[in-house]
């Protein structure tokens, strides 16, 4: 009977049982079809299925080179259901692959990691179990290192009281930006950053701050990075959805539900002016194609001021 248990629960849950549904079963007052209709119907299961379903849509997405937008989950759940599926599509088959950030995380997060399948996973935390346990600010990698990196539900945290994971360390006013440096460092030039945090009124927590919209945005450039896409998110009423500036620039953490009221995910690049351009051209063809929730739509005048940004460097050197 314990083993029946043991095999319930991970199978339907994901994780150990509750010390108390052994001795229900034993003493007679749950029967083994009623504990698997109790699991089925919880909402824990409610969640893993939302997760699991999550992953399967960016498996999907990667294998056809799909960059999801305008996701959706319901009121009930916090931001891991869009900002999993969200992040994890956008992989590519890169070959060496950097998390950051992954000790505390959810088992679907894992699992969404381990199904890349990447020839070279390396996960990187303060704590354990992380393969390298190092501070984002000062990694023990070569320039260069990886192809891409994700940094999921975790710059928020960086250089402040994380003593409620369990960890101690001075508050660093500068390390978000120290963090972000130091990944722009251990990417190729071709790389790519995979982000997520917490955003609206701007809310410093102590253990953790929420920054603007373009706050975020301002300290990914600063940094040495391109947002080649971003997408802010809104947990309404109605479940989670795709939001306008304005709308998460007025969210409030917590105000909506135990988590983020607001998230900013982006996919950052390593600045390069070619590149600027090239995204300024491409936005100004295809308007009805939006890859910015921060930007407003490109327009000619962006893309002659990048030219001549351009055309200027040119002159110089």
């Amino acid at each position: 009977m314990e083993e029946f248990v043991e095999h319930a629960w991970r199978l339907v849950l994901r994780r150990d049982p509750d010390p108390a549904t052994l001795g229900r079963l034993e003493r007679g007052e749950l029967s083994r079809a009623r504990l698997v209709r109790e699991l089925v119907e919880s909402r824990e299961f409610e969640l893993v299925e939302l997760l699991d379903d999550g992953l399967a849509r960016a498996r999907l997405e990667q294998l056809r080179g799909g960059r999801p937008r305008e996701l959706r989950a319901p009121a009930w759940s916090d931001e891991r259901a869009i900002e999993i599926p969200w992040c994890l599509a956008r992989y590519s088959g890169e070959g060496r692959v950097l998390d950051v950030g992954s000790a505390n995380a959810i088992p679907a997060y894992l699992e969404g990691l381990r199904d890349l399948d990447a020839p070279d996973l390396v996960t990187v935390d303060l704590a354990e179990p992380a393969d390298v346990i190092a501070d984002v600010r000062n990694l023990p990698f070569e320039d260069g290192r990886f192809d891409i990196a994700f940094f999921v539900s975790t710059l928020e945290h960086v250089g402040l009281d994380n003593t409620v994971y369990g960890l101690d360390a001075e508050r660093d006013e500068a390390g978000q930006s120290a963090a972000l440096r130091e990944l722009h460092r251990v990417l190729t030039r071709e790389g790519r950053l995979l982000v997520s945090v917490p955003t609206g009124v701007r809310d410093d927590q102590g253990w953790q701050v929420q920054r603007a919209p373009l706050e975020w945005i301002g300290l990914f450039e600063s940094a040495g990075f391109v947002v080649f896409e971003d997408e802010l998110y809104l947990h309404a009423d109605d479940g989670w959805r795709t939001a306008t500036l304005a709308e998460a620039e007025a969210a409030r953490y917590g105000s909506s539900g135990p988590g983020a009221g607001a998230v900013l995910l982006a996919e950052l690049r390593p600045a390069r002016l070619t590149d600027k351009l090239r995204l300024a051209v491409r936005d100004a063809r295809l308007p009805d194609e939006p890859r910015r929730s921060t930007a407003a739509k490109a327009s000619d005048a962006t893309v002659s001021s990048a030219a001549m940004t351009m055309n200027s460097t040119r002159s110089e050197t």
